[in-house]
């Protein structure tokens, strides 16, 4: 089994991601290669290869398109990925969510349709985490 499979995206590291940090805020369309961390606030659509992820304190306004996207802040639009969503307890998300795979962890908010486009049957979820 590969890495990609056993380990959850947000552990995975590629490399340095391009920071947005809190209080930079963004009006445009995103394009570019590589990964990203958003804390910020974005107003427009972004189109990227890599990983989006927008932490607790991130909002973006628009369609965030990627190869993978993490939300544990608060989406207003659409989310597509190309292979898969992880949605953390933290996240608020008024819009579509469409990927491969699609993860929501309970507690999460979700306003809108879920479309997985990977498997055609769903997979058995296993808990691995233990409670301390």
């Amino acid at each position: 089994m590969s890495d990609h499979r056993s380990r959850r995206l947000r552990d995975r590291h590629a490399g340095p991601a391009t920071l947005i940090n809190h209080g930079c805020r963004i009006t445009g369309t995103v394009t570019g290669n590589g990964d990203f961390q958003v804390s910020g606030e974005i107003d427009g659509d972004c189109d990227l290869e890599g990983t989006v992820m927008l932490t607790k304190d991130g909002l973006w306004r628009g369609t965030i398109k990627a190869g993978n996207v993490i939300v544990a802040g608060h989406v207003e639009g659409d989310i597509i990925a190309s292979d898969s969503v992880e949605i953390t307890d933290s996240a608020k998300i008024m819009g579509t969510v469409s990927g491969e795979a699609i993860a929501v962890a309970e507690g999460a908010v979700v306003e809108g349709v879920m479309k997985t486009t990977g498997r055609a049957k769903p997979s058995e979820f296993v808990e691995k985490r233990t409670e301390d």
